[in-house]
């Protein structure tokens, strides 16, 4: 079973929501709609569901066009992250709900329900009421109620934004498991690369109602094919500075000149942009290494235990490094910054990578 989008388009209110896109996947596939807030993943996702009617373009599932049937008529589940249970019903009851308005039959829905409910650990619940249950609980009963309907086609739209860090890890590392033994199309929506990297198959990052990249997650995320992609796919946002590669070597904005490294000597002499990752900035020189040296001043400092943020100004360009450990730093201090060019992405001036140096690829 396949799932076509072929050319659809979305505008409202005369506002471009979606650009003209085309989007295959694959039955038996997770597949991670990556992209900051308002880059277009609901819309994109109402369209694959139904519930909106792209502009332009066709929704072909399984090589037939379904671009006008009600979604009443179609196989999809969606579980949005405002999650929704029944609180006057049982667990049982709100899972069975979807069977019954199918019209299947009492033996049919318990076999069903059962099923389902073991696979999200539910069972010891189902006679329980959402409101007696945590808010993981509640939001493995929304799961399940659209699971249970057999779709081919299940959209989840950031539905983990809502619980605490210690329930989003603990159902970040379930909803793999659930999809591989569902068989459905999973699409799943979020704002967060962590989340995307977790989850696994494959990643399609959005940007203002485009989708700049598609792919197998791992591969999209060491291989950006521009700098758009690059940011979407970096949290913190990937840093950048100016290139210039010459006879003399390589300079950086700001000063920073090295030699050229042998994978990058058969790049054409020019002007680039060069990307780093926040987790590639150090604070001292590794023994041995010839890295890039940039003198910045310190914004600010985040401290997450054993982290530390560090909100660098680079001549005007804004930075931000990962550094382990916590930093006795001070805000407006001047601070002297390395990153190794093994690490670097280099981008041409349209935005287009054009090479990776050697340890960029296992960022």
């Amino acid at each position: 079973m396949t799932l076509r989008l072929d050319g659809v388009s979305r505008i409202v209110g005369g506002q471009v929501h979606i650009h003209p896109t085309t989007l295959e996947l694959q039955n038996g596939t997770m597949n991670v709609l990556l992209g900051p807030t308002l880059a277009g993943k609901t819309t994109l996702m109402r369209i694959m569901a139904g519930l909106d009617v792209p502009d332009t373009g066709r929704i072909l599932w399984n090589d037939k066009d379904v671009t006008g049937m009600r979604v009443q008529d179609r196989k999809v589940a969606m579980v949005y992250q405002q999650f929704i249970n029944y609180p006057s019903m049982s667990v049982y009851e709100n899972i069975a709900s979807p069977m019954k308005l199918m019209g299947q039959s009492a033996s049919q829905i318990k076999t069903r329900v059962h099923e389902v409910a073991d696979m999200l650990k539910l069972t010891p619940m189902l006679d329980r009421k959402p409101l007696e249950l945590s808010g993981g609980q509640q939001q493995r009963c929304a799961l399940a109620r659209a699971l249970v309907k057999n779709a081919g086609l299940v959209l989840l739209d950031e539905p983990l934004a809502n619980l605490d860090y210690k329930l989003r890890e603990e159902l970040r590392q379930e909803i793999p498991r659930i999809f591989e033994e569902s068989g459905s199309i999973f699409v799943y929506a979020t704002t967060e690369p962590e989340e995307a990297l977790l989850l696994g198959g494959n990643v399609a990052t959005l940007s203002e109602g485009r989708i700049t990249q598609f792919g197998p997650t791992p591969r999209v995320y060491r291989h950006p094919v521009d700098t758009i992609t690059a940011r979407v796919f970096s949290d913190p946002p990937m840093n950048f500075v100016d290139l210039r590669k010459d006879a003399n070597g390589m300079s950086f904005g700001g000063g920073a000149v090295v030699a050229v490294p042998d994978t990058l000597r058969d790049l054409p002499d020019g002007r680039y942009t060069a990307g780093f990752r926040p987790n590639h900035i150090t604070l001292n020189p590794r023994e041995g290494a010839q890295p890039l040296e940039f003198d910045t001043k310190l914004a600010v400092t985040e401290i997450t235990g054993s982290e530390t943020f560090l909100h660098l100004d680079h001549h005007g360009e804004r930075w931000v490094g990962l550094v382990h450990g916590v930093r006795d730093l001070k805000q407006g201090q001047g601070l002297k910054v390395y990153v190794d060019p093994a690490h670097l992405y280099i981008f041409a001036p349209d935005g287009a990578l054009v090479a990776t140096a050697p340890y960029a690829e296992a960022a």
